[in-house]
């Protein structure tokens, strides 16, 4: 592989990363030669798979809540003394559902995971981070367009977008990059929130150009291209991967 293009050697945290997307991320930067830092709440035996799947050379799991104060230090006490490549953010939550159904409740839980944990990492980490790294936020088409019953979501993802917009700015002076990893609909368990899924899947499917949704190894592919040197002259940008999904109305 073209040295330009490879991860090798580097150091990642994946936030999010057991299940999903996040863990298709993790998958694809041990395996280009990147040392992992897997973070988790729940699903332990989910996290643990990644280690009979991918080994523990290049592979820690820090299983902490980042809404939490005792989850975040045990993060940050878990990265002492590393130097960052790379954070990826997928840990993501919310309440699907109209606005008549929706409390503050509801909006501090989705926005404290989505949102201020992400900000947070950033404060905690940034001497971290060094000249060079590369900072992922996974957003959605809910950050840019109306989706039903996807108004606190949507909403905590278009602050993400406009937050590492910002942080694009105000850390170009450390060589941190931030971009924002915007994918199409990919077939995760996430889908199964919805009674009718399988319908809203056919109707996905149809729209889109060749009638395939974006694989978890297509996200992947792009996470793991905006953390080689190839993209360093992309920043504060939003790479959407949806093969055409958003092209179409």
């Amino acid at each position: 592989m073209n040295q330009i293009f490879s991860v090798d050697g580097k150091t990642i945290l994946v936030t999010g990363g057991s299940r999903g997307i996040g863990r298709a991320i993790v998958r694809a930067m041990v395996q280009g030669g990147a040392s992992v830092i897997v973070n988790f709440v729940r699903e332990q035996k989910s996290a643990d798979t990644l280690i009979s799947e991918l080994g523990e050379e290049n592979l820690t799991l820090v299983r902490a809540d980042l809404t939490r104060e005792k989850g975040m230090r045990t993060l940050i006490a878990a990265l002492e003394g590393m130097a960052l490549d790379g954070l990826i953010h997928c840990a993501a939550t919310g309440i699907h559902g109209p606005v008549k159904d929706l409390s503050m409740k509801h909006w501090d839980w989705t926005m404290n995971l989505n949102v201020r944990a992400f900000f947070d990492l950033i404060l905690r980490l940034k001497h971290q981070l060094g000249h060079g790294a590369s900072v992922i936020a996974l957003s959605s088409e809910g950050a840019v367009r109306a989706v039903p019953k996807y108004t606190l979501i949507g909403a905590s993802k278009g602050a993400l977008e406009s937050l590492c917009r910002h942080l694009a700015v105000d850390m170009c002076d450390q060589g941190v990059r931030f971009n924002i990893l915007a994918p199409g609909s990919v077939l995760t368990d996430s889908w199964k929130v919805f009674d009718d899924w399988e319908e809203r899947i056919a109707m996905v499917k149809a729209k889109i150009p060749g009638n395939e949704l974006a694989t978890l190894e297509e996200i992947a592919t792009v996470a793991l291209f905006l953390c080689s040197e190839a993209s360093k002259g992309i920043n504060g940008q939003t790479l959407v991967v949806d093969r055409g999904e958003r092209i179409v109305i």
